[in-house]
């Protein structure tokens, strides 16, 4: 093999991971907002579509047309760690009446190319009145405004729609303001991410609660694995593909995954010699360092890129209190109760009297010291043992060790 040919090689496995690893960190990916990583996709979409559909059983669809590259990641539990956001600078998570203005926003945005804030804000406003279960839209409440301004800007950060003249946020100080927005209908059909789409699922509005894991069975169950009625895949060859599929879409979704987390068969498989090997080379195809632990494993990508959210995170005050509470933690085998949390969370306020300003009120000590638990577990760090805290085997990676240095010549070292 010639030097170019190595080269030309090395270039692609190189394209190859880091559109694998762009996708995971942003399932859409258009050319307006990411043009470098967009153009990588887009020269590298049969390798990059393959690896998904073999390791993870996803579909990517590239539009190079319409300048958008869109994964569509499937996962059959319910995880309230990555809510939508609001784009304001708190980055507050959604509640459950900008989730249905959004799907309701996004369902009138179909009717046609081009629109304004206003008409789109009449019809959202008559088609929630129609509807018996959701609230009517109430464009006299700055509050609604607000929300209703929360989804279109989440629908601006995807390139569904685009503001061709005014600013959306005009309209939560004013009903009468004017802006006009050019609708992208083929990538707003691409939003929803499910084989099977809600309407096709009739279940009467005071069922969904309490049937909700039937309802996101239905909306996730894929026809590639022969479920059964069970939840089961009806042959060993399907069998597998669901072992695979399932494995390592944890892998490259979460933080860590441990080995009591998944199922007999799933550890099984891992433990078998066909299934480290799968799990390995997908590792090193995608570009990510792959850590095998007695307790569990965990992808690791030395670029940083492949994730939404870091920790350690200096920006953020939680995962900096998160950071600083686990060598409590770390001591405590038994896990911390609430007061403990808080006392810890009090000496740190005390500690850095000018750091996180935000939690100087009353109920500041309680509040950072939820955040920072609520980080943790999000990251795999720590989980909820009863009443109790505890710290995760994963923890140990941020454990603060003694400072160690070499003796003056010598090859020993010493604290």
């Amino acid at each position: 093999m010639s030097n170019l040919t190595n080269q030309l090689a090395v270039a692609e496995r190189e394209d190859v991971a880091r559109g694998i690893r762009e996708l995971l960190a942003t399932p859409l990916v258009t050319e307006q907002a990411k043009p470098e990583a967009f153009e990588v996709i887009r020269r590298r979409q049969v390798p990059i579509a393959r690896w998904f559909d073999y390791h993870c059983g996803w579909t990517l669809v590239v539009e190079p047309r319409f300048g958008y590259a869109r994964l569509a990641k499937v996962r059959t539990d319910h995880d309230a760690t990555r809510p939508a956001r609001r784009p304001r600078s708190g980055r507050a998570p959604f509640d459950r009446r900008r989730y249905v203005l959004f799907c309701v926003v996004a369902a009138e945005l179909l009717s046609a190319p081009v629109t304004t804030v206003g008409l789109l804000a009449d019809r959202v406003k008559q088609a929630t009145a129609a509807d018996p279960v959701v609230a009517a839209f109430d464009t006299a409440s700055r509050a609604e405004r607000m929300a209703y301004v929360d989804a279109l800007r989440l629908l601006e950060s995807h390139g569904a729609v685009t503001v061709v003249d005014g600013s959306t946020e005009s309209f939560v100080d004013s009903a009468e303001a004017k802006v006009l927005y050019r609708v992208d209908s083929t990538l707003l059909m691409r939003l929803l991410s499910a084989p099977r789409g809600p309407s096709q699922l009739a279940m009467p509005a005071d069922e969904i609660s309490a049937r909700w894991p039937e309802l996101l069975d239905g909306l996730t169950r894929q026809r590639r694995y022969g479920l059964a009625a069970d939840g089961k895949p009806t042959s060993s060859v399907q069998h597998n593909l669901w072992l695979r599929h399932s494995i390592l879409r944890r892998l490259v979704d979460d933080p860590v995954v441990y080995r009591h987390e998944l199922s007999e068969e799933q550890r099984a498989y891992l433990a078998s010699p066909t299934g480290r090997q799968i799990v390995r080379r997908a590792a090193e195809q995608a570009g990510f360092v792959l850590e095998e632990r007695a307790e569990g494993l965990l992808l690791v990508d030395p670029s940083g890129l492949a994730t939404d959210s870091r920790f350690p995170d200096d920006s953020s005050t939680a995962n900096v209190a998160g950071l600083m509470l686990l060598d409590t933690l770390l001591r405590a085998r038994a896990g911390l109760a609430p007061e403990q949390l808080r006392a810890t969370a009090d000496e740190l306020l005390r500690r850095f009297p000018r750091w996180a300003k935000t939690y100087r009120d009353a109920d500041g000590t309680a509040r950072l010291a939820a955040d920072a638990v609520t980080a943790l577990v999000r990251f795999g760090l720590a989980e909820h043992a009863g009443a109790r805290v505890r710290a995760l085997p994963a923890a140990t990676r941020y454990a603060v060790a003694d400072p160690r240095t070499k003796e003056p010549g010598g090859e020993g070292n010493r604290p």
